[in-house]
Parts: structure tokens; C-alpha cells; sequence
């Protein structure tokens, strides 16, 4: 059986649901119009391409953007060497970075509008 909602893939990450449900709050806050969906296993999100995504591990959640690379990223929170995509590693609830991530959802949605989707 296949995971179908953010809500069933956060069933199944221990002591990280709370995380992953925090994290798919955020993005449906900040980017109400994307599109919210389970893809290569994890939750995404899409408008005008791949926004946003995220991919629980043993001891972290990784928040991650298609067009990380892109962003403006003043205190340094994305990690990555690839030439497009960029991630936030969040241990708990209590270090999300809310008003980054806020930042960032806002960013990538403009440069999805502006410059198209970025998996193509």
C-alpha cells in the first residue's frame, strides 16, 4: 500500500510526525494555491512546477526547494552542492526556521511564476 496524504506519510515517521505536520502547515500558510501531492515516495509541493518538498530520515526531516540554488539565503540555512536544489535540515518543532522557510516558500513560488518550471 502506498502512501496517498502528507498525513499518512507523517504517520509513519516516529518521533517526526509532529515536524512533518508542522513543516505541511507552513506550506499550505504560505503557498495556499500549490498543489499538495505524494511523489518519489515524500510529500511535494507544486505550482507552476515543483516548489517544495520534504524527506524524513532516522534523526532529521530535510525541507527542502527545487530551485534552492536560486534563493536568498542570508543566514546560511540551505544546504546542497548540486546546481538547483537546496534543503534545510529541521530537528524538532522547536527549530524550525518559520520566518526563513516563509521566506523561501515566497522566493521559489516567484521564481516558478517568473521563470517557469524548474524540472524542465
Amino acid at each position: 500500500m502506498s502512501t496517498k496524504t502528507v498525513e499518512e506519510y507523517a504517520s509513519n515517521q516516529g518521533e517526526f510526525e509532529d515536524v512533518v505536520l508542522a513543516l505541511a502547515a507552513l506550506v499550505r500558510k504560505f503557498a495556499p494555491k500549490a498543489e499538495e501531492a505524494i511523489k518519489w515516495t515524500q510529500p511535494v509541493w507544486s505550482l507552476n512546477g515543483p516548489l517544495c518538498y520534504m524527506k524524513a530520515f532516522k534523526k532529521y526531516v530535510n525541507f527542502g526547494f527545487w530551485r534552492g540554488a536560486e534563493l536568498d539565503d542570508p543566514k546560511g540555512l540551505l544546504e546542497g552542492t548540486g546546481k538547483q536544489m537546496r534543503h534545510v535540515r529541521i530537528e524538532s518543532v522547536k527549530n524550525i526556521p518559520t520566518t526563513a522557510l516563509k521566506n523561501f516558500i515566497k522566493q521559489a513560488i516567484k521564481l516558478n511564476q517568473t521563470e517557469g518550471d524548474p524540472s524542465r
